[in-house]
């Protein structure tokens, strides 16, 4: 999808906003460990909405591999896409004393999500972050691979054009006999 219209990004922030000022009010304790964007090793799964991965890929540093166990966006134990993270990010913390409240605040922003989709007319779509991040790569390299190809398809009617234009006429000298 991509290509959010501004009105989309801000009503994205404004619920990521709530999220976070409800996150700070319950104070779950962050251990800065990174197991959150550790996935496998930790046994659990970042799920978002498509609004919510347009919204991420349209300001998240670029990344080349995609795989389900950990975050591409994790580099050496921090966030590389911190202000764009989506919900799942926001509200997931180790804290087990957490968890419950955790689990509110997520289902609040979700159904905020799911109506603003609604609102402008958007497919609910919600997968784990792999599958949109896969995506995005091969709309990407499509894209690469039809720009190469368009370039090879200007140079061969280039090409063919100079191979196709008239010749100058010669000029044949022929020896005159009388």
């Amino acid at each position: 999808m991509g290509n959010l219209n501004p009105n989309l990004r801000i009503a994205i922030q404004t619920i990521y906003e709530r999220a976070d000022a409800a996150v700070i009010k319950a104070g779950p304790r962050c251990e800065a460990s990174g197991r959150c964007c550790r996935f496998t090793e930790y046994g659990h799964t970042l799920f978002l909405s498509q609004i919510e991965a347009d919204y991420l890929l349209e300001s998240a540093p670029p990344f080349t591999e995609v795989n389900s166990a950990t975050c591409p966006f994790q580099v050496q134990g921090l966030c590389t896409a911190r202000e764009p993270r989506p919900l799942g990010c926001r509200v997931y913390f180790c804290d087990p004393n957490y968890q419950e409240e955790g689990q509110r605040i997520s289902e609040q922003g979700i159904r905020e999500l799911k109506v603003l989709a609604d609102e402008q007319g958007l497919p609910w779509r919600y997968a784990p972050l792999h599958i949109f991040l896969r995506e995005h790569l091969e709309q990407a390299n499509q894209h690469t691979l039809e720009e190469h190809l368009e370039q090879a398809k200007e140079h061969a009617d280039s090409a063919t054009q100079n191979s196709l234009a008239p010749e100058k006429p010669h000029k044949i000298s022929l020896p005159l006999t009388s």
